[in-house]
């Protein structure tokens, strides 16, 4: 092999050389390796099975460092969706901020010391479609962490003064997260495609958790934070067929009437104009626009997923490459499918400075035509999959990653499978396909949305540009 002198300054001394330099020999650029195959891994030893009480135990055997993750994802939709005023988003929340702040044989200290002596702790998070807790636990002490987590689903006391406490914390927090554009368009995008769908209130009113009282919260974890429906994910150093007998032993008396609760479907969204929403002042805008896609068992979502790669799905899509790092109008810019029991939603975000909006929207939606009229080429295609399936496996190549994205596959109704299966899914895809799948589905008379900015600002030119709807 030839190799290269080094390049010494004035003084004798080694000077300082460019990734460029470092990357040629005399003959020329050094030649990048071929890249290996890429495959998620097919021999991981794992049990899924429902336990007695309904509960579904997803058990993966990773044993990298010893360690387990845990995730139990519990079906929390608004039985009574359609009643006026309802106040079950605001219980969720602050149920979720105070599910673990006591039991009759607990209290918070001795479970926030109880968890660390076995290096562990746990969190829970509420939206309209799950209660989660999860954590991360060593190996040997993964029994402590499931007692405590049985402690919590079956004796969660709620005690007053936590509750006052964390309900006026939360309340803090709502406040100010509202003062925020992306909560803001958030929003606001979620009520324009979905009116009163729970869906769309991810985020209870401030004066709705200000009433919220105690016996409020028990009474609702009895009725809903049920077995029946929930999935409990562990994946780690643990042995998937002895630990599903520990889970049923442990696990076996949170018990209860009925079966959790899963949002109903999304209603379809309807291409139309983008609402201007005002935001007085504002010296910048959230772009923020949305149509139809396609869930993950669709045969023909492998081609829509390389598609939204090639279009804004990553910092060489064309999306970024015009907006970003060519006319400067935004840093951020992506497009990504959202997905939801029954159904998935492809979603367009970008920032702008409120004196190139326009303009910004203009080149966004004339990418999204592109990409229908000009097909992403050949190139483009097997960067995209050699992209996706390397962010796939690079996601769940850790105990925790893995853990997060099977529960997430649990909402959906999906398995381990389908994980496993997907790279391949990915491989087959044809330029042809990929090609397709950005005509029906990129077409700009295929999305609405909303724009959030200063209506008295940005009036003028959307209006000339058209398919905008006006404060």
């Amino acid at each position: 092999m030839t190799t290269q002198s080094p390049t010494l300054d004035s003084a004798g001394r080694s000077a300082h050389r460019s990734a460029e330099d470092i990357g040629r020999t005399e003959q020329g650029p050094r030649p990048l390796p071929e890249l290996s195959e890429q495959r998620a891994p097919a021999d991981l030893s794992t049990v899924d099975t429902t336990i007695a009480n309904g509960l579904r135990v997803v058990a993966v055997r990773r044993a990298s460092v010893p360690m387990v993750e845990v995730r139990l994802r519990v079906p929390f939709a608004d039985p009574a969706p359609s009643s006026v005023g309802s106040q079950h988003s605001a219980w969720g929340e602050v149920l979720a901020n105070t599910i673990l702040t006591g039991t009759a044989t607990r209290d918070r200290v001795a479970i926030d010391t109880e968890l660390a002596l076995v290096g562990s702790e746990l969190d829970a998070v509420v939206d309209p479609e799950r209660l989660s807790i999860s954590g991360s636990v060593l190996a040997a002490g993964l029994g402590t962490v499931l007692d405590v987590v049985r402690d919590v689903l079956t004796g969660a006391t709620y005690p007053a003064d936590e509750v006052d406490r964390e309900r006026d914390r939360l309340v803090e927090r709502i406040a100010l997260a509202r003062s925020q554009p992306n909560v803001i368009a958030r929003e606001a995008l979620q009520k324009h495609l979905y009116g009163d769908h729970p869906f769309a209130k991810e985020m209870p009113e401030a004066d709705e958790v200000a009433r919220v009282t105690r016996d409020e919260v028990a009474a609702l974890h009895a009725r809903a934070v049920l077995p029946k429906g929930s999935v409990l994910v562990l994946v780690g150093d643990i042995d998937p067929d002895t630990i599903v007998g520990t889970v049923e032993s442990v696990l076996g008396s949170w018990t209860g009437e009925g079966t959790a609760v899963t949002i109903s479907p999304l209603p379809q969204v309807t291409p139309g104009d983008v609402l201007l929403v005002h935001r007085p002042g504002a010296v910048q805008s959230q772009i923020r626009l949305a149509a139809r896609a396609l869930e993950r068992t669709d045969p023909k979502y492998p081609a829509l997923q390389l598609a939204n790669l090639v279009y804004g799905g990553f910092f060489s899509s064309r999306l970024v490459e015009n907006i970003r790092e060519d006319k400067g109008y935004t840093y951020s810019a992506r497009s990504h499918p959202e997905f939801t029991p029954h159904g998935a939603t492809l979603m367009v975000d970008a920032d702008t400075a409120s004196d190139v909006t326009a303009a910004a929207l203009l080149e966004t939606r004339y990418e999204l035509a592109r990409l229908g009229l000009v097909p992403p080429s050949e190139e483009e295609v097997e960067v995209a999959r050699r992209y996706a399936i390397g962010s796939l496996l690079t996601a769940t190549s850790s105990q925790g990653g893995l853990a997060s994205f099977l529960v997430s596959l649990a909402g959906l109704g999906l398995d381990l499978d389908w994980f496993v299966a997907h790279p391949e899914r990915l491989e087959k895809v044809t330029v042809e396909e990929v090609a397709a799948a950005a005509l029906e589905f990129f077409a700009p008379t295929a999305f609405t949305g909303v724009l959030v900015g200063d209506a008295d600002k940005l009036a003028p030119q959307l209006k000339a540009l058209g398919g905008v709807k006006l404060p």
